[in-house]
């Protein structure tokens, strides 16, 4: 039997979290065709993988690459890490469906300018998500601000009943075309008006699709638990799967609590499907947030409109510089983006280990000093948290990244090495697999991924992408909610 590709001899860690096994895998037509003993088959290309993991292409759940995916369709911050679908749409933030009258309003600003906004319809953004050819896979969320921004003159009040049943119709056709859900960024200014009631009835949309919807909560501070709840109470109406965004214990009088909320999110899974995504750093990253100025933790200026120069200083510099206080110095900046050290290290590893959660990087590709997990969070959980700390075995955390994620977000024959799925694969070396970027030299490839395939295609190589952009757009596939119940 000849095939277009074998890889030989791989420790083959399959994405459903059991442990690893020595096989051949074959592809052909952009699947995996077989696995097992194939030493008597032979193929187009042939790889000795001897000594190195084959696992499934990594699933960034949590991104804001919406018009990056467009725009710069290499995507090799994701790629180079072994990342082979992105899930856009977070945060509350989306591409489409927006029609803009005026700039994007914070932190819609964080996926681009206003030209970048150029899809009324998700019907278009999807069109040109396959026009582009992004290197990755792409899936989308539907972010409750961009409905906002469509039909409110004034973000910052709750909606009439004439504006939900607006957006309610927006999403409902964006639903319709593919959408994977709603997401909300309650915890923003543009949405923080927004009443629970505004939410309830805009999920109401999500129970016909069996959709998902996740939720930057509205506090990641010390009212986190009463934010948890809400997110609850909205997938119970809404009977609609819950996957908390990026959840974590912000601020150093929260540092502590991850028993409390984890205790939360178990709670409710016991009569609900939930979930939560994670970044593997103990440092956000976001629009300079002056609720969240203070001198109790650092803060890195990652960019400033009306002072580009300041990219890449500590708030706390540039305030003695200027000789004003730190608030004073926060306004004089805005817009502007920032990276906050406000997490403790043990909060972010009891949540990064919990079985309900899985990766996301939270990455920001428009930014011009971004916070490394946008080249980095793959490899660091591969590298850092699972083979140097022992947080979890190899077969845990590649499932987090992988079987997870696909089941949760209906990625359908995607996310296991499974004969008949697509062929998105990663090769990599377990011993040298770690991440480089870090907060002074954020944007740099990590070290040990061997491989990338997207679609049976391969990708990158040798430390290098080759051109090849196999992507394609992931449209939901059936009701989320059974993906949560095989788990």
């Amino acid at each position: 039997m000849k095939y277009h590709t074998l890889i030989r001899q791989a420790l083959i860690i399959d994405g459903s979290n059991t442990p690893g096994y020595v096989a051949d895998v074959a592809l052909r037509e952009g699947r995996i065709e077989k696995i097992g003993d194939l030493s008597q088959d032979s193929a187009e290309h042939e790889i000795d993988a001897t000594g190195r993991v084959l696992a499934p292409g990594f699933i960034d759940v949590h991104t804001h690459d919406d018009t990056v995916v467009i725009r710069h369709p290499q995507m090799l911050p994701k790629l180079s890490q072994g990342v082979t679908t992105v899930i856009v749409g977070n945060c509350g933030i989306s591409a489409s469906p927006v029609s803009l009258r005026a700039d994007p309003p914070d932190p819609m600003n964080l996926l681009g300018k206003r030209e970048a906004f150029a899809y009324p319809r998700f019907a278009d953004y999807r069109a040109a998500v396959e026009s582009a050819h992004p290197a990755v896979n792409v899936a989308a969320l539907i972010g409750h601000t961009a409905l906002r921004s469509n039909h409110m003159d004034d973000l910052h009040r709750t909606a009439t009943p004439g504006e939900i049943t607006a957006m309610r119709a927006q999403l409902q056709e964006s639903l319709a075309d593919g959408a994977l859900g709603l997401s909300t960024g309650l915890a923003y200014a543009s949405a923080f008006n927004a009443e629970t009631d505004e939410v309830l009835q805009l999920s109401e949309e999500l129970t016909a699709f069996g959709a998902v919807y996740t939720t930057h909560l509205r506090s990641e501070f010390e009212p986190v638990l009463e934010a948890m709840d809400e997110a609850f109470q909205i997938g119970r109406h809404a009977r609609a799967p819950v996957i908390i965004s990026h959840l974590k214990c912000a601020g150093a009088g929260n540092w502590g609590r991850s028993p409390q909320l984890l205790a939360s999110l178990e709670h409710a899974a016991k009569t609900h499907p939930v979930g939560c995504d994670c970044y593997p750093y103990a440092a956000s990253s976001s629009t300079l947030d002056l609720k969240q100025v203070t001198d109790a933790f650092r803060i890195t200026i990652t960019w400033s409109t009306p002072h580009p120069e300041m990219g890449g200083r500590d708030l706390q510099d540039i305030a003695a510089e200027w000789a004003v206080p730190l608030m004073d110095a926060a306004r004089r900046l805005q817009p502007a983006g920032a990276v906050y050290y406000g997490m403790d290290e043990t909060d972010v590893q009891r949540i990064l280990a919990h079985p309900l959660s899985m990766i996301g990087s939270d990455g920001l590709p428009e930014d011009p000093f971004p916070h490394p997990r946008l080249w980095g969070a793959f490899p660091r959980v591969l590298g850092h948290f699972s083979r140097d700390l022992g947080l979890f075995p190899l077969h845990t955390a590649v499932h987090k990244m992988t079987g997870l994620s696909a089941a949760r977000f209906g990625l359908a024959e995607r996310g296991e090495i499974r004969e008949g799925h697509w062929a998105d694969l990663v090769l990599f070396d377990p011993l040298r697999v770690r991440d480089v970027a870090d907060f002074k030299e954020p944007q740099r490839a990590a070290q040990g991924i061997d491989g990338v395939w997207v679609n049976g295609v391969l990708s990158f190589s040798d430390g290098q992408p080759n051109g090849q952009r196999p992507g394609r757009f992931l449209a939901r596939s059936g009701d989320l909610r059974k993906g949560f119940a095989a788990l």
